[in-house]
């Protein structure tokens, strides 16, 4: 079964220095009927203005994912780390039994548009920790990209959690499939372009949401980058 979340039918917050969109029901944004997806809790597609960010703030017991499509978004945390996230790059912090951390635009003319992933992880209170690599374009041509994973599989960042992470480009005749375990839960998220997802057409901010599947179809794309989830039930 697919079930299609429009683009617009997410929540929407204008802060001013940052405009974001959530997915699932995030701070004000609330809807009993998308609390999550499986052990997917958040996703943010947040644009932060030049010069602006997120000061410094805490987390605990999730499992942190960042996903720049433009601009920068520098990170610090009391754990020791202080490193730009260009785009191409993705980001894991485990928050574990407690880090503080900021995120900036230092730009004085880009805006930041990045993708803020929380999962739930499947153990709690372990000491934090933070991961980056760089997945070139190349590596997502015309493929699903594994990029996060419970136990670091062909070179993706390591989450404390029962999920895995990939990421696709898709135009033309470039077409992918993903064997999925019909008893688990998938989550497809059109970041942009347009791209035909088990038969149905998703554009640029729309997602499917999947269950009693065997498998992903990814065809048909148009400029398309697509981030899918394989998740818990």
């Amino acid at each position: 079964m697919l079930t299609l979340r429009k683009s617009q039918d997410r929540g929407y917050a204008d802060h001013g220095w940052l405009k974001s969109f959530h997915s699932f029901s995030f701070a004000g944004y609330y809807d009993p009927q998308f609390m999550g997806w499986g052990n997917l809790r958040v996703i943010n597609e947040d644009r932060i203005a030049p010069g602006t960010g997120f000061g410094t703030h805490g987390h605990r017991d999730m499992e942190i994912i960042s996903y720049v499509l433009s601009g920068e978004l520098a990170h610090k945390d009391n754990m020791g780390n202080g490193r730009a996230i260009p785009p191409g790059d993705v980001q894991r912090m485990s928050a574990g039994n407690g880090v503080l951390h900021s995120e900036f635009n230092h730009a004085p003319k880009d805006t930041t548009h990045f993708f803020q992933i929380w999962i739930e992880p499947n153990v709690t209170g372990i000491p934090a920790s933070y991961e980056q690599k760089t997945f070139a374009t190349p590596e997502k041509r015309g493929a699903l990209r594994l990029v996060a994973s419970p136990d670091g599989a062909q070179g993706s960042v390591t989450i404390h959690a029962d999920a895995k992470l990939y990421a696709g480009l898709f135009d033309g005749q470039e077409t992918a499939v993903l064997p999925l375990v019909p008893l688990r839960k998938s989550y497809v998220h059109l970041v942009r372009g347009e791209l035909d997802v088990n038969g149905r057409r998703l554009s640029g901010g729309d997602a499917a949401m999947l269950v009693d599947e065997s498998q992903l179809e990814l065809k048909a794309g148009k400029d398309a980058e697509v981030l899918v989830f394989d998740l818990s039930a």
